[in-house]
């Protein structure tokens, strides 16, 4: 049985994605299964419009659905329709599927995280974690840390009110866990044993970490969020403390996969998906 050739038009809409790989990722995954997609790059400053001129452009222009990425994420979720009570908590969608009954909002960069966590450390308890940043990504993967049982948590953000907000919700849906706000990077770090990144420092046009190597000491493991590049300041420090390392590429990649099973709800070879990646990016 040969399958039927189908065009699949998907996007990305987000500041600095010149460098993303998920218009690749998402033409493999169509490629596989006999779908021709076109997977257009969307950066609402280049186009002259802002953010819900370029969603409400895409909601009309006949695409299957669309990714979001900082910085507007919980922007995105303020205007949509989700039906898992999950996302609604987290407060910040990466995938958008147009429906006949609207737009719906789902939150891959969750479940991403919860597959890269796993796929490095198995069972392990996170223990004790440092995150610095609160935004959209780190609403997704500080709800992950609830999923991976977690016992603490110590948030740090430039954006004070944005840390407790994020603290009074995982208080709200995780009782179990502690969660504190701290004012710097270095105390927060102090007796944690997971560091995490899930701010943009350590993107191309952001260099730097937000970890200090001093704020490494005692930990065992980190996490960049940061994917491009894929090896990050802080993941090269990590490394010369001897510290287990996840890298945000496997975040990319799974929030990739589950986000084409949303969109198009077909097999993947995942295995020969991730060698595509690496040979043809």
């Amino acid at each position: 049985m040969t399958t039927q050739k189908t065009d699949l038009q998907l996007g990305l809409i987000g500041d600095n994605i010149a460098r993303s790989r998920s218009p690749l990722l998402h033409r493999l995954a169509g490629a596989q299964n006999g779908l021709a997609v076109d997977y257009a790059r969307l950066v609402p400053r280049d186009m002259g419009r802002d953010f819900d001129a370029v969603f409400a452009d895409c909601a009309r222009g006949g695409y299957r659905g669309i990714n979001i990425t900082y910085p507007y994420k919980e922007r995105a979720a303020a205007r949509l329709g989700i039906d898992d009570p999950l996302v609604r908590a987290i407060g910040a969608v990466n995938t958008v599927l147009f429906t006949p009954n609207g737009p719906k909002g789902f939150n891959t960069d969750h479940s991403g995280f919860i597959a890269a966590y796993r796929g490095a450390r198995g069972d392990a308890n996170p223990g004790t974690v440092c995150m610095v940043g609160t935004g959209g990504v780190g609403r997704a993967i500080a709800f992950g840390l609830v999923a991976l049982r977690a016992p603490a948590l110590h948030l740090v953000d430039q954006d004070r009110s944005k840390a407790t907000a994020l603290a009074e919700a995982l208080r709200a849906a995780a009782p179990g866990m502690a969660v504190q706000v701290f004012a710097t990077v270095a105390e927060a770090a102090q007796g944690a044993q997971g560091l995490i990144n899930s701010t943009p420092i350590g993107m191309v046009g952001y260099d730097g970490s937000v970890f200090a190597p001093a704020d490494l000491a005692g930990a065992a493991w980190v996490f960049d969020a940061v994917y491009t590049p894929v090896e990050t300041q802080f993941l090269r420090d990590a490394e010369a403390a001897g510290l287990a390392m996840i890298s945000g590429y496997e975040l990319f990649f799974w929030q990739g996969v589950h986000a084409w099973q949303i969109f198009a709800g077909l097999p993947l070879d995942l295995p020969a998906l991730r060698l595509a990646l690496l040979t043809e990016g």
